[in-house]
C-alpha cells in the first residue's frame, strides 16, 4: 500500500518517485549538420523530401539543446526533475554508424550529463530513438543483421565511455514505431509498404537489443540497470464477441506482445508464432537467435502510454491483391462517448495506464517499471497566452487524471517507479514539426526563449510534495 502523505495530498507517491520528462536526440539538439555529426535518415529525407515535413521545417532547425542544454538543465533544475530521459545520437558519436568516433560528441554528451548530475538530475539514457545513421541505412537498415553488430558496437562504446555517469540505460526508445511508420504505412522513411519486410525488421531490432543488453552484462557499470521503452497500447474489444475478442488478441499480439515478451520474457508467444507462420510472415531467423534473446531480457521497463487501440472484427473482406496489413485481419471503431485530443486525433483514456500496469503485475512478473512518456500536444498554444505564460489547464488535468490511475495502480501492487511527461520543452516532432506543443516549457521559434507554462509550474509543486 501506499502511504499517506503528511501534507494531506489526496494522492501521495513515493519518496523516491522518478519525477521529470523524456525527450530525444533529433527532436531537440538541432545542429544536425555541426559538430562533426553524419547523415542520419531524417537528415537525409528532409533533404530530399522537404514536402513531406510540416511547414517544411527540418531537423536543422529544432530547440537548438545542442548550444542551449546549460540554460535548459538549469531550467529542469527550477522546475524539480530529479530525473530527465534523452537519447544519444548515434550518427552523432559515429558518423558512419560504424569505425571512427566523433570526439566532439563525446565532449557534448560528457557536458550534458555533467550539468544533470550537477543539477542533482539522474540522466536515464536511450540508445536509440528513430534516428538510423544514413550510411547504416544504406545498407538495409535493420534488414540487414551487419547494422544489428554494429548497433551492438555502438552500445558497447557508449557504456564504457559514459557508463560511469550514467546508470540508467535503454536500447531503445518505441521500436515498433519505425516498424509501422517505415515499412508498412510509408509515414517514415524509407517508406516501405510490406509486412514480410516489416515482420523481419521488428525481429532484427529485438535481436539488436538482446545484443546491446548482452554487451552490457560484460560491461563494468556498477548498479548499472538496462531496459527498453516500449508504446504499450491496450488492445480493447468493441464487445465479447468471439470475433472481435480475437481481432483485440491479434491486434495485442502484434502491436504489444511481439516487443513486450521478448524483452521482459526472453522469447516470443508460442501464438504469436503460430500466427506468423500461417500467413506466410515469419521472419528469418538464424541458429543461435533463441539463445541471444534470452540474453536480452531487461532490469527495467519504459511505458510510453498515449491511447487506447479499439478494435472490432472485419466487417468487410479485403480488396482482393492489396498489400496485406495489420487492418486485413481487424477494423478499428471508434467508441461512442469517448474523449478526444481534437488536435492530435487521440482518444484520451487515462484507464489505460492503469490497465497496462495492472498486466505487467500479473503477467511479467510485476517488473519494475515506470511511465517513460505521457502527453497531449496541442495545437496554437498561444491562444492561452496571459501574462506572457501559457494557461495550460487542459495539460494539467491531462497529467493528474493520468498519475490517478498510475496511483490506483500502486495502491494495488503495481511495481511502478516514476512518470515522465513528453515532453521538457516544445520539440521538433518528426513530421509534425511544430505544429502541435508538448513540452512544460514553451518555445518561441524565432527568438529559441524559453517560457515555463502554467503546467511546469504546477508539475514542479507535484514534485516538491510527493503529489497533489
Amino acid at each position: 500500500m501506499v502511504e499517506t502523505n503528511t501534507t494531506n495530498n489526496d494522492y501521495h507517491f513515493p519518496d523516491d518517485f522518478w519525477w521529470g520528462s523524456a525527450a530525444s536526440a533529433t527532436q531537440i539538439e538541432g545542429a544536425a549538420s555541426t559538430g562533426g555529426k553524419g547523415m542520419n535518415i531524417w537528415d537525409y529525407w528532409f533533404q530530399e523530401e522537404p514536402n513531406r515535413f510540416y511547414d517544411q521545417i527540418g531537423p536543422e532547425q529544432t530547440s537548438d539543446f545542442y548550444h542551449r542544454y546549460p540554460e535548459d538543465i538549469q531550467l529542469m533544475k527550477q522546475l524539480n526533475h530529479n530525473s530527465f530521459r534523452l537519447s544519444l545520437s548515434w550518427s552523432r558519436i559515429f558518423p558512419e554508424g560504424t569505425g571512427e568516433i566523433n570526439e566532439e560528441a563525446i565532449v557534448f554528451y560528457h557536458h550534458v550529463l555533467d550539468e544533470l548530475l550537477e543539477a542533482g538530475i539522474e540522466p536515464f539514457v536511450n540508445l536509440y530513438h528513430f534516428d538510423m545513421p544514413m550510411a547504416m541505412q544504406k545498407i538495409g537498415g535493420w534488414e540487414n543483421r551487419e547494422v544489428i553488430d554494429a548497433f551492438a558496437a555502438y552500445a558497447e562504446r557508449c557504456f564504457a565511455i559514459f557508463g560511469d555517469k550514467v546508470k540508467k540505460w535503454f536500447t531503445f526508445n518505441e521500436p515498433i514505431v519505425p516498424v509501422e511508420a517505415g515499412y508498412l504505412y510509408n509515414a517514415h522513411y524509407p517508406n516501405v509498404v510490406d509486412f514480410t519486410r516489416a515482420t523481419q525488421v521488428a525481429y532484427n531490432t529485438m535481436l539488436a537489443h538482446a545484443k546491446a543488453v548482452q554487451v552490457f552484462r560484460h560491461a563494468d557499470i556498477p548498479q548499472g540497470n538496462i531496459g527498453i521503452i516500449l508504446n504499450v497500447t491496450p488492445s480493447y474489444p468493441r464487445s465479447n464477441r468471439p470475433q472481435d475478442l480475437e481481432s483485440a488478441r491479434i491486434a495485442d499480439l502484434l502491436f504489444n506482445r511481439s516487443f513486450l515478451d521478448p524483452a521482459v520474457k526472453g522469447k516470443y508467444p508460442q501464438e504469436l508464432i503460430t500466427w506468423l507462420k500461417e500467413q506466410g510472415l515469419f521472419p528469418k531467423t538464424e541458429p543461435g537467435d533463441s539463445s541471444l534473446l534470452r540474453e536480452g531480457v531487461i532490469d527495467f521497463l519504459g511505458i510510453n502510454y498515449y491511447q487506447p487501440r479499439r478494435v472490432k472484427a472485419k466487417e468487410h473482406i479485403p480488396v482482393p491483391d492489396s498489400p496485406m496489413m495489420p487492418e486485413s485481419f481487424f477494423d478499428y471503431y471508434e467508441m461512442p462517448g469517448r474523449k478526444m485530443n481534437p488536435y492530435r486525433g487521440w482518444e484520451i483514456y487515462e484507464k489505460g495506464v492503469y490497465d497496462i500496469l495492472i498486466d505487467l503485475r500479473d503477467n511479467y512478473g510485476n517488473i519494475e517499471c515506470f511511465i517513460s512518456e505521457n502527453g497531449m500536444g496541442v495545437q496554437n498554444e498561444e491562444r492561452f497566452m496571459e501574462e506572457n505564460v501559457i494557461q495550460d489547464t487542459y495539460r494539467i488535468a491531462f497529467i493528474k487524471d493520468h498519475l490517478k490511475w498510475i496511483h490506483r495502480a500502486l495502491e494495488e501492487g503495481a511495481n511502478v517507479k516514476g512518470y515522465h511527461l513528453w515532453t521538457l520543452m516544445d520539440n521538433w516532432s518528426w513530421l509534425n514539426a511544430y505544429k502541435n506543443r508538448y513540452g512544460f516549457i514553451s518555445v518561441d521559434l524565432k527568438t529559441m526563449t524559453r517560457t515555463p507554462k502554467k503546467s511546469a509550474w504546477w508539475f514542479k509543486e507535484v514534485i516538491r510534495n510527493n503529489g497533489f
